[in-house]
Parts: structure tokens; C-alpha cells; sequence
């Protein structure tokens, strides 16, 4: 049993030690052959082999537990790409929506047949209703207002909890045998609503394949922006060129299939488009979501972003918009930004919006550029986020 399981762990480089597997270890080999192609296993190691990869779903979905052939599916969308996977419209419909699944689909819309694009909307809708559902409340705090103590509230609700006044009335109510504090009557406070009227919110995205996961959730942030109602949000997306999606906010899936991940890349351009969307300089933030490897004239992305700054704009220069992940960006780069005034940083989308509240509320000291953010996972914001 330990030799089985480290032949299938090391694969036919362990041929002559081990021996090559025989029925259905033969099978696994194969489906973990197709999965790991490239480094020390190769698909088809016993000669069945895989032709396309909806075999090679159906191969894992009948060989392992359903939470791992899900698993293994993700994890060769994201090494392998595989796609002939997401242009077929029988495969998609068997696997397991994931944010992988859908950085692939955008990848390659472009090649997709009618019925196959319509089986890839689904796949899309699916992802994005999970990611609004769990973003769409911490991106939308900042902004429905702050607890004032000095006005109590009847509502009692958790977010209104006011744990200190609570303490503060119960302290006479102690169980003399624990020594517990008996909350008898838990107090409450109102809430003073933000006055985000007129604020203007543009958020321009890079949508070169680095930047896939940024793609996805600028989308719905930008779309839970535009359900705040009171914030102007627009969302462009770039690459050489500029497409304005601010009229389909609404529904970010229609942003999302109006994408197309890949090709080069001229912030300069984007910026430039940014700032003609600009009505109040000191009521607007324009959001760059970009690694910042320039390949337009980066002497046009320096000047559009002085001329932002110095008319007042709040400029935030994100290397990444994402749950987690690494970040990649030109270090050089995002400092030479900062020093034009930017904000520099990496955030996930509710810091994103705490940023934003706190602008709004003027609450967010200047202070002197800082340096870019290290390489690192984006849990929350990067160094140089103030200036």
C-alpha cells in the first residue's frame, strides 16, 4: 500500500523502483499525469491517454470525491489554462464554478461559439453572485454611516451595538458567583449617515492578463459602489485602448463579458480618459488599478497624474484589487507616482472602500509620499497608501 501511494505521488520517474500501475492506479496515473504535464509526469504515462480535457473531467469526476476532483479542476484551469476546457460548452456545465474557471473564460471569450458563450454566462453569473454576496456588505459599511454615542437608538441590531455605554450601565449587574458582568439591558447607538453627495468615484482597471484577478473584483466593487446611489461611479477598463463600462454597472456580469484579458498596455491613455470624466476635481478619486509596466510613453502617465494632483483629484495607484494573491508592480514606477502626488498601495476591495469613506469624510491626513508596496500578499493596505 506505501509503495502504491508513492508511485502515484511520484509518478513515472519511479517506474524502475516501484514498477508501472496496472487497472485502476493506472487510470489515477493518468488523470494526475494530465494535471501535472510539464514537470515530472506526463499524460498518457501507461498509453491510455487524454484527448481533450472534458475526458479528462469526466476521468477525475468518476475517480475521485467530488471536493477533490473540484480541486483538481481549479488547479489545472490555473496552472495549465486548458482551454479547450472553457470552449466547450459540455465541460463548463461540469465543472465547478471558480474564480480560476472564470479568469480562463474571459482569457478566451473572444473564441468562443454562441452556445458555448451562452453556457459561460452561467459559469460567470454563478462566480460574480458569490462574490457580491461576500463583498457587498464590508464594501458598503463605510458608507452607511458611523455610530454616534450621544444619540441612543431604539433599532437594535448588532451593527448599532454600543458595547462601551453597555458595560458602562451594567456594571452594578455582576453574578456574585462567576463574577460575570449580566448584561441586562444592552444599549444601542444611531447612526450618522455620510454626506457622499456628488463624490465622484472613477475606477480605471488594466486589463492585461496579469491583472485577471484585479479585473474581476474592480467589476463588482465598482458595481456595489453604484448601488451606494450617492457616489458617481464609473469603471473603465484598458488596455492600448480605452472602453468606458460605466453604463453597465448595473450588472457586472455584462462588465465582465465585455472584457478581453491580455494585449498591451498604455495607462498614460487611460489616465488621460480619466480626467475628461472629471466634473469636481476636490469631490473626485480616480482609482488606477495597474501593475505599472507602462508601455506607452510614460512621460504622458507622469503628466496625467501631476495635473490630477495639482487640480485637487485624489489619486490612488493600486498594484492590485483582490481578496489575496501576490503583487506585481514596478516598483520605480509607483514611486515616481507617489512623488507626482498619488496615493500608492494594494488593497483588497473593503479596505478599497474604507479608503474611499474616509476621503469622502475628509478624515485622511496628507502627509509626505511614501514608498511603493513590497511584493507581498494584498491582505489589506500596502505601504504608501498615504501621502
Amino acid at each position: 500500500m506505501v509503495a502504491r501511494r508513492w508511485r502515484l505521488v511520484l509518478g513515472p520517474s519511479a517506474d524502475d523502483a516501484l514498477g508501472r500501475p496496472v487497472g485502476e492506479d493506472a487510470r489515477l496515473d493518468d488523470a494526475l499525469g494530465f494535471l501535472e504535464e510539464g514537470t515530472s509526469r506526463t499524460a498518457g504515462s501507461t498509453g491510455s491517454g487524454f484527448l481533450t480535457s472534458t475526458d479528462w473531467i469526466n476521468e477525475v469526476q468518476e475517480l475521485f470525491p467530488r471536493s477533490v476532483a473540484d480541486r483538481l479542476v481549479e488547479r489545472a484551469v490555473e496552472t495549465r489554462g486548458v482551454d479547450d476546457l472553457v470552449l466547450d460548452a459540455e465541460a463548463l456545465a461540469a465543472v465547478t464554478p471558480s474564480q480560476a474557471l472564470l479568469t480562463a473564460i474571459l482569457r478566451n471569450r473572444s473564441l468562443m461559439a454562441p452556445h458555448v458563450l451562452a453556457a459561460a454566462r452561467t459559469v460567470v453569473a454563478q462566480v460574480v453572485a458569490e462574490l457580491v454576496e461576500r463583498l457587498a456588505t464590508p464594501v458598503r459599511n463605510p458608507f452607511t454611516g458611523v455610530r454616534d454615542p450621544r444619540r441612543p437608538s431604539r433599532q437594535r441590531v448588532a451593527a448599532n451595538f454600543d458595547a462601551r455605554a453597555t458595560i458602562r450601565a451594567n456594571l452594578r449587574n455582576v453574578d456574585p458567583v462567576s463574577g460575570q458582568l449580566v448584561i441586562k439591558r444592552p444599549l444601542f447607538a444611531s447612526r450618522v449617515r455620510r454626506q457622499v453627495d456628488r463624490w465622484q468615484v472613477i475606477v480605471a482597471v488594466d486589463q492585461s492578463g496579469s491583472m485577471a484577478g484585479s479585473v474581476i473584483h474592480s467589476a463588482v466593487t465598482a458595481a456595489i459602489f453604484h448601488g451606494v446611489g450617492s457616489i458617481r461611479t464609473h469603471l473603465v477598463a484598458f488596455d492600448t485602448e480605452v472602453v468606458d463600462l460605466s453604463d453597465q454597472l448595473a450588472d457586472p456580469v455584462e462588465v465582465l463579458l465585455g472584457v478581453q484579458l491580455g494585449g498591451g498596455t498604455d495607462i498614460g491613455k487611460a489616465v488621460r480618459y480619466c480626467a475628461s470624466l472629471v466634473t469636481e476635481p476636490r469631490r473626485a478619486i480616480v482609482v488606477v488599478i495597474s501593475d505599472f509596466f507602462e508601455g506607452g510613453d510614460v512621460a504622458v502617465l507622469r503628466a496625467a497624474v501631476r495635473e490630477l494632483a495639482e487640480s485637487g483629484v485624489t489619486v490612488l495607484a493600486l498594484a492590485a484589487l483582490e481578496e489575496d494573491g501576490t503583487v506585481t508592480v514596478h516598483e520605480d514606477e509607483a514611486r515616481e507616482l507617489a512623488r507626482l502626488g498619488a496615493h500608492v498601495g494594494a488593497m483588497t476591495p473593503d479596505v478599497l472602500a474604507q479608503w474611499v469613506a474616509e476621503v469622502v469624510d475628509g478624515r485622511r491626513e496628507a502627509g509626505p509620499p511614501a514608498a511603493p508596496p513590497a511584493p507581498s500578499p494584498g491582505a489589506g493596505p500596502a505601504r504608501g497608501v498615504s501621502r
